[in-house]
């Protein structure tokens, strides 16, 4: 799916695209021709892909029972690859039959399977597979990590987060200004747009790092941001607080697999990830971290465990921990291979198709999302619904999720689309993200979305919702 290097938006190369194959670029036809030229679009096999009738709320009497839902909700919880069922069955019948054996037996040893998915993961995020392990959940690793990078002075202590920021970002952040005796009111700096705005301005970011740098201890923003969906210049961001001495951290949740990312190469001093989005590892599964070569013999204290130890002594069972270099001493226990065997199935997904093209294919399936709700839900009409999309519209600052904001009721728009199959979600007060994945979404998946908004749109216009 090459995109012509003389057009610079999704919106002119979709046009381009439809007017030499003398296609209306909003008709159905012009969405079967795309989806014909996607070199993934078989990806989509690889993923149990939700039907109607296995949906509670779906209105049968307004969709086709065996018809596939659609679902724009891989921002939220990727959906689950099948090869995912074979791999945890694996472990289980390795389990049964071997017992303890497990711990140190192919497939995926209990004892070693954070070795596991290191190289893959690296490519994910532009880092050196030893700087990166699978352990714990996103909040406890994204505390640990504050818990030993956050070092703050009397004068050096205020943490830049943006404004909005998901919530347990925020607590993490707060809670730890607070176990150092800070009023957080005073150390948490939150940064929010500029009046009448829905994003945050590089610009503006710089200036407060610029302005106050002397007195700022970490940065610690999200690479895309979970309910705008804009996507940070994290180079640019990270070179400017390290100019002022300061320490950076990333919370990669709604980046990794999304967008193009490079830790090393941009100088990140720690980052931390769910897998469960655009990972597809399954709900509450295990998290992923990173620490910067820089730091492996950092001595600033943090918490540790068991598996805090070298792999080499660990079973030796010190009186003291024999503490293994970066990242790998945050690691506290043991972790599941079942969750482990999970990421893996995912990751082997990313292995066959490679981020280059999926962006490719996310630059005209976001776009071409884009140009249809612009084109047919944005009406200036008095007493139409609009959606209204707040998201950035350069595509280097957003990935797959465009945000929306309606003129009408949010909760009575997205029940509406439950009832007919679409699933997508909510963020209080006033967004509803949709987020077209490159892996599995199609762009009839995009037509056919459109076209269901449409007709709940006229619902709420006629019940004068």
């Amino acid at each position: 799916m090459n995109i012509s290097q003389e057009t610079s938006s999704p919106a002119e190369e979709l046009h381009a695209r439809a007017s030499r194959h003398g296609l209306d670029v909003f008709g159905p036809e012009f969405a079967c021709l795309l989806d014909s030229q996607d070199p993934l679009r078989h990806f989509r096999e690889r993923f149990a892909y939700p039907r109607m009738r296995t949906l509670k709320d779906v209105d049968m009497s307004l969709v086709n029972a065996e018809d596939e839902c659609l679902y724009l909700c891989g921002n939220s919880l990727g959906l689950k690859p099948r090869s995912a069922d074979r791999r945890v069955q694996d472990l289980l019948d390795n389990w049964a039959e071997s017992g303890l054996g497990m711990h140190f037996q192919e497939p995926l040893p209990a004892a070693s399977c954070d070795r596991y998915g290191r190289e893959e993961m690296g490519r994910l995020v532009g880092a050196d597979p030893s700087t990166v392990t699978l352990m714990n959940g996103l909040t406890v690793n994204f505390n640990l990590l504050l818990l030993s990078f956050y070092q703050p002075t009397n004068t050096r202590y205020k943490v830049i987060i943006e404004g909005h920021a998901f919530p347990s970002d925020r607590y993490a952040v707060v809670s730890q200004a607070e176990l150092r005796g800070f009023d957080p009111k005073e150390a948490v700096l939150e940064l929010n747009p500029r009046p009448g705005e829905h994003t945050l301005r590089t610009e503006d970011i710089l200036k407060v790092i610029k302005d106050q740098g002397p007195s700022i201890a970490l940065v610690c923003m999200s690479g895309v941001q979970y309910y705008t969906g804009q996507k940070f210049d994290i180079a640019t961001i990270t070179k400017a607080a390290h100019d002022q001495g300061c320490l950076v951290g990333w919370d990669l949740a709604h980046a990794i697999g999304n967008v193009r990312i490079n830790l090393d190469d941009w100088d990140v001093d720690f980052a931390c990830w769910c897998t469960y989005k655009y990972l597809n590892s399954g709900p509450g599964c295990i998290a992923g971290a990173y620490v910067n070569k820089r730091h492996n013999e950092r001595d600033a204290p943090h918490l540790k465990g068991w598996w805090s130890n070298k792999e080499s002594t660990r079973f030796q069972m010190k009186h003291e921990c024999d503490v293994a270099q970066g990242v790998d001493s945050f690691r506290l226990c043991n972790p599941s291979p079942f969750l482990v065997a999970m990421v893996l199935a995912s990751l082997e997904i990313f292995e066959d198709t490679g981020m280059d093209q999926l962006l490719q294919k996310q630059f005209l399936l976001t776009g071409y999302l884009e140009l249809l709700l612009k084109t047919h839900c944005n009406t200036s009409h008095i007493g139409s619904p609009r959606a209204v999309i707040i998201t950035p519209e350069d595509v280097n600052q957003r990935g797959c999720q465009l945000s929306l904001i309606f003129s009408f009721p949010l909760q009575e728009i997205h029940d509406e689309l439950k009832k007919r199959g679409v699933v997508c979600d909510i963020r209080l007060p006033n967004v509803m993200r949709i987020a077209p994945v490159p892996l599995y979404n199609s762009f009839q998946d995009i037509h056919r979305f459109i076209q269901t908004l449409q007709d709940v749109f006229e619902l709420c216009k006629t019940s004068g919702a």
